[in-house]
């Protein structure tokens, strides 16, 4: 299969990158920066590279550029990652997440109208448009966003269903619970916890961590994608996601159990951003059911994993900024 990859640089991107060129198809990498460095690269040593092409191109400022790259390309699957994705940021500048998550969404889904070979388009979407849930939601639940991000991936979403519904747009949705692993930016919780225990850095907790969450290994994801984009009904939401739920403190308790640093809960307490969601319940035996996909790998298992590439790195890490830095 030949799949184009919007947001090839992202953590979720360049993973299902990664995979999809280990299932033995043609690849075209779309990101709106130059490709990432090394460790933030799993398909850099993948043994089918030559199978990979990228394009610098920013779904917001270079549509035109996407448009002939897909054209020369003809891809039969596009899967698209590229967002502006941090929450709490997105109190700060919103107009930077609607016009790429709404405007540019639109813009987007008008061309791939026109792309005559496109099988599937999965769209990478998330769960904060639901909101805090307080149970197990299934998909279909009412949209109820709580932040500027949560917003405009809702109304990114709302679109993108009337594309499907009236003009026949073969999307798929994919909401998927806290995703980590090797490879993940290192303003992220896991990370960020890890590189804090062992270079003896401050670690804050907002919130006192009592947030629960869902925390699915980067690999089940890019499988769960894939699986999608070949099997998932056109105009379907799809929830992939464990079945454990747990505290952001009993992760991070866990990331510095592996370190052999002991957590001070206490010394580590913040305030909660606005708009922070208590927790994502989602059921995914939607997805487990239609496709007989299944989580492989525990949160310990992953944790295990994503410290061995923070020892692999850790010299590189300490020299590099762990915030957050914003593009347009």
């Amino acid at each position: 299969m030949k799949i184009a990859v919007l947001g090839s640089n992202s953590f979720s991107g360049s993973h299902f990158v990664d995979h999809a060129l280990d299932e033995g198809h043609v690849v075209l990498g779309i990101s709106r920066s130059p490709e990432v460095e090394e460790p933030f690269r799993p398909y850099k040593a993948n043994t089918h590279l030559p199978n990979f092409r990228f394009v610098q191109a920013s779904l917001r400022f270079d549509i035109e550029l996407i448009r002939s790259s897909l054209k020369e390309f003809n891809p039969d699957y596009v899967v698209n990652f590229a967002a502006q994705s941090m929450v709490g940021e997105s109190w700060t500048n919103p107009q930077d997440w609607y016009e790429t998550n709404v405007v540019a969404t639109a813009t987007f889904s008008n061309l791939l109208e026109n792309l005559g070979s496109l099988k599937k388009y999965v769209h990478v979407t998330t769960p904060e448009v639901y909101g805090s849930t307080p149970d197990w939601i299934r998909e279909g639940t009412t949209f109820n966003p709580s932040t500027p991000y949560a917003v405009s991936r809702a109304a990114g979403d709302m679109h993108l269903r009337i594309m499907q519904k009236y003009a026949g747009l073969p999307v798929v949705f994919t909401r998927a619970a806290n995703v980590f692993g090797a490879g993940q930016q290192l303003y992220r919780v896991i990370p960020r916890a890890f590189l804090s225990a062992l270079l003896g850095k401050p670690f804050q907790l907002h919130g006192g961590g009592l947030s629960r969450r869902s925390f699915i290994h980067i690999s089940d994801v890019s499988k769960a994608t894939l699986t999608l984009a070949q099997e998932g009904a056109p105009g379907e939401d799809y929830h992939i996601s464990t079945k454990e739920l747990v505290t952001i403190k009993d992760v991070v308790e866990r990331v510095y159990g592996l370190t052999g640093v002991k957590f001070q809960a206490e010394d580590a307490m913040a305030t909660d951003r606005i708009g922070k969601d208590a927790g994502y319940f989602l059921d995914s035996n939607k997805l487990r059911e239609a496709t007989g996909w299944n989580t492989l790998v525990t949160l310990d298992e992953g944790l295990e994993d994503t410290f061995r590439w923070v020892q692999a790195n850790l010299e590189i890490f300490s020299e590099m900024s762990w915030d957050y830095v914003h593009k347009s």
